[in-house]
């Protein structure tokens, strides 16, 4: 997806672990990875992101650093400061392996090879270690760095390898061949050290194959210099003849960058920082293209959805987010196409929706997960009209911000005659986006400000909430530890934007 309008909106938070969540994953299939300083990884259904059955995998003795599925989707390899790297079976949750290098040093980081061959991992002994996944036997030890390695990542065509450590430096290794030097070196990658290196899954020859035997490639780094770096990777497979070049420095978050992640197709690459935000950028050009706050502590990791979709960014705030992403066009065009759709067609009065019906409703207005307390409450058309806050309540909806959209949405039905059932769409009014209305209120926002449960608010709502001393948020019932509320500029844009046009 690319655009130099792209428009992101919180659509989900994870917030079940008891830590920091130092790392995050989509699979290519239907999975969402999470692990953290709470010694768990945890799986998630990414239809409607509630939990996996087999979740949590309970396996390691310490801060799980670092989490990756491999390629097709089936396994889940965890590592941790207990120095064990753990091979989970997604289907069963059972470990299919626990390996560990010589030293049994903390594991830092661990990448599968896009063969799904092999594994490698990056530890605090200074080694890379490649793993053979059929067999999970250690095949080949990189030795070269001179401090703990904390990014490293294979080529697209899984013959060579990246590497990058505290001391800053990036270095390049033969996967395939044998070559156990190194067969490049790169000094000063970043100033203060290397955090995470990637090659774009798409670039050069990861989509067009060469004839002579020249490979080109593309990969990022992150440090602690600030910056992303993109270099620009050429090799000549069976040789040690390897050319690294920096095409583009990326500049813009203001403290160190911990993690980055290019989009499957190739065209985005996010980072996220120290300074509590995720970057998206233009993978190619290097254009900055927009900037996600909603964190109230360091961003760790980010992961793009394999349809590039969504974005996953994890934090020291103990959350995972989910984050919508579209484009300006794509977001106006909808509103238009269903303005258009809720005056033409025709549907059932309310009071003559059935129980399906209203469940169907609370799909659209995006609540299905009340939909088991509606079918056991036999809430149809006539009992929909009638319901209050209190009965809302009675029947399990603890949340006052869902409630008050069940209510706010009732209202309009009420007020504006049927509305259609609108599939994919976040509509709850008629013409108005539901990104646009406050939680609490359900007005359209004129102050839109993020708190720390990562929802975006009406300030003078959701202030107002804490000055009545409530400390859980209005959305989630969990724990809001800070007062902080951070501005959210993109979006307040957006809707200045949509009223001027009314």
């Amino acid at each position: 997806m690319m655009s130099n309008k792209l428009v992101t909106s919180l659509y989900h938070t994870i917030g079940a672990h008891s830590s920091d969540v130092n790392c995050v994953a989509f699979s290519n299939g239907d999975l969402l990875a999470t692990a953290s300083a709470d010694k768990t990884a945890r799986l998630w259904n990414t239809d409607d992101f509630t939990e996996h059955k087999h979740s949590p995998l309970c396996g390691h003795q310490y801060y799980v650093h670092c989490c990756t599925f491999s390629p097709f989707g089936t396994t889940l390899a965890t590592c941790s400061t207990d120095g064990k790297l753990i091979l989970w079976d997604v289907k069963t949750g059972k470990k299919n392996a626990v390996l560990h290098h010589e030293s049994q040093n903390s594991i830092r980081v661990c990448r599968f090879s896009p063969n799904s061959n092999y594994i490698l991992t990056g530890s605090d002994d200074e080694l890379l270690c490649m793993w053979e996944v059929s067999s999970k036997k250690l095949i080949r030890t990189f030795a070269g760095h001179e401090a703990s390695v904390v990014g490293c990542d294979f080529s697209p065509d899984s013959n060579f390898i990246v590497s990058g450590s505290c001391n800053g430096d990036l270095q390049i290794w033969d996967a395939k061949f044998g070559h156990g030097k190194c067969l490049k070196y790169i000094d000063e990658g970043h100033d203060l050290g290397v955090s995470c290196c990637q090659f774009s899954p798409t670039y050069g020859s990861a989509k067009f194959s060469s004839d002579n035997g020249t490979v080109t490639f593309m990969f990022a780094s992150g440090g602690q210099d600030d910056l992303i770096k993109l270099w620009n990777f050429q090799a000549v497979l069976g040789s040690a003849a390897v050319s690294i070049n920096l095409q583009l420095t990326l500049k813009g978050h203001s403290g160190p960058v911990t993690c980055c992640s290019y989009s499957h197709d190739g065209s985005l690459l996010a980072s996220g920082s120290i300074d509590k935000t995720v970057r998206l950028w233009d993978a190619i050009h290097g254009n900055s293209l927009h900037v996600i706050e909603g964190h109230v502590r360091y961003v760790t990791s980010c992961s793009f959805s394999y349809d590039g979709l969504f974005l996953v960014s994890g934090s020291n705030d103990r959350t995972a987010v989910i984050w919508k992403i579209t484009n300006e066009d794509e977001l106006f065009k909808n509103i238009e196409r269903n303005q258009s759709q809720c005056d033409t067609e025709e549907v059932k009065p309310v009071n003559k929706w059935s129980v399906e019906e209203v469940c169907k409703w609370l799909e659209d207005i995006g609540l299905e997960q009340y939909k088991p307390s509606f079918e056991q409450n036999a809430i149809d058309g006539t009992e929909l009209e009638v319901i209050t806050d209190s009965m809302l309540q009675q029947i399990g909806l603890e949340a006052m911000g869902h409630r008050n959209k069940i209510l706010r949405a009732r209202k309009i039905l009420q007020q504006g005659g049927p509305v259609k059932f609108v599939k994919d769409t976040n509509m709850l009014d008629v013409g108005v986006p539901d990104e646009f209305l406050c939680p609490i209120t359900r007005e359209v926002m004129k102050d839109p400000v993020i708190a720390e449960d990562g929802y975006t608010y009406e300030r003078s709502a959701i202030a107002g909430w804490m000055e009545k001393g409530k400390t859980t948020s209005p959305m989630t019932n969990g724990t809001l530890n800070t007062k902080q509320l951070t501005p959210n500029r993109s979006l307040k844009m957006l809707i200045q934007r949509y009223l001027q046009g009314q």
